[in-house]
């Protein structure tokens, strides 16, 4: 049975999450996974110095199409007063949820205090919270992993400080700062979270099937699920979980015809909102994930990678 979900005063059509990736959920890819059924899309992570600087590039990130909605914005940083601020300039784009990046692995994040690394201060991320939800009326939701390291296992600390902040829905996600995306991510300190706050929790990690989404919430009793690198080159997967909690059956595959038609307007998205020359280089990856497993993928990715124009590509994908 298909779940709904409510964080905040926002009401979902379902409880599959469209997770924050850099290079990546940019809007041409959440479109299609809103497409395919996302009951939730979020937006790449963007800083909030970023903003407060007017940092020209900025502004790309933060474009949003109502064929989207709802959309969940998520800004980064550590200043309370920074972070707060900018929800409150940017609040009346057409954002539903605002997101706060607990989670961000990547070493310069990292290493500015941003991030992941804000779960070793659980006294600036209670600061950050309390003044962000302040500052707005929109739901504001945080989005944590494990902890920091092995040693340093506390995302059930981090989720309570959140929730008695204010937060309406706190994602975690199964490994800590120092897995990256390696190993296996651990469920349990999903269902532990869930056991220890009243908000939503939102559980994310190796869900990459409709079989992984039931898992998932079979074992974790979580509330939300948040489909991360297992949309990569698959948009369809939302289809395919939100089909299975219907029905019980798994969806076929999309057919080489269906992948090739939706790297095309996958294409034709990326070159129409960020011109052709950025958007054809931007979508070497994405054929990349496309056509993983099929046979000859790796020459036709070698070709894709010399091409230049929205003719060429798909003149290579016609070809396979």
């Amino acid at each position: 049975m298909i779940r709904k979900l409510k964080i905040g005063d926002v009401e979902l059509p379902n409880n599959l999450i469209l997770a924050p990736m850099a290079g990546v959920t940019d809007l041409p890819f959440r479109l299609l996974c809103k497409e395919q059924g996302a009951g939730l899309v979020c937006m790449e992570m963007v800083s909030a110095k970023a903003i407060y600087y007017h940092n020209k590039n900025t502004e790309s990130l933060l474009e949003i199409d109502k064929r989207e909605t709802p959309v969940s914005l998520q800004l980064f940083g550590s200043d309370p007063d920074i972070i707060s601020e900018m929800a409150k300039k940017i609040e009346d784009r057409p954002f539903s949820i605002l997101d706060i990046n607990m989670g961000c692995p990547v070493p310069k994040v990292v290493n500015n205090g941003e991030g992941s690394a804000l779960m070793k201060n659980p006294g600036l991320v209670e600061e950050i919270v309390s003044k962000t939800v302040k500052a707005i009326r929109k739901p504001v939701t945080v989005k944590i992993r494990k902890g920091f390291d092995e040693e340093h296992i506390n995302a059930v600390e981090i989720a309570r400080i959140a929730e008695s902040a204010g937060a309406a829905a706190v994602a975690v996600h199964g490994r800590t700062r120092e897995q990256y995306y390696h190993g296996k991510a651990d469920w349990d300190i999903i269902r532990r979270v869930k056991d220890a706050v009243h908000i939503p929790v939102i559980g994310n990690g190796d869900v990459d099937s409709p079989e992984a989404a039931h898992r998932m919430q079979e074992e974790t009793g979580c509330d939300g699920i948040m489909i991360g690198r297992g949309a990569q080159g698959n948009p369809w997967i939302f289809h395919q979980i939100l089909h299975w909690m219907e029905t019980g059956e798994e969806e076929k595959k999309p057919d080489l015809q269906e992948v090739k038609e939706m790297i095309l307007r996958h294409g034709r998205l990326l070159a129409e909102y960020k011109g052709e020359y950025t958007g054809i280089r931007e979508m070497r990856k994405h054929v990349a994930w496309y056509t993983v497993g099929y046979p000859n993928s790796s020459k036709l990715r070698a070709r894709v990678n010399e091409a230049e124009t929205l003719d060429e590509l798909e003149g290579l994908i016609r070809k396979l």
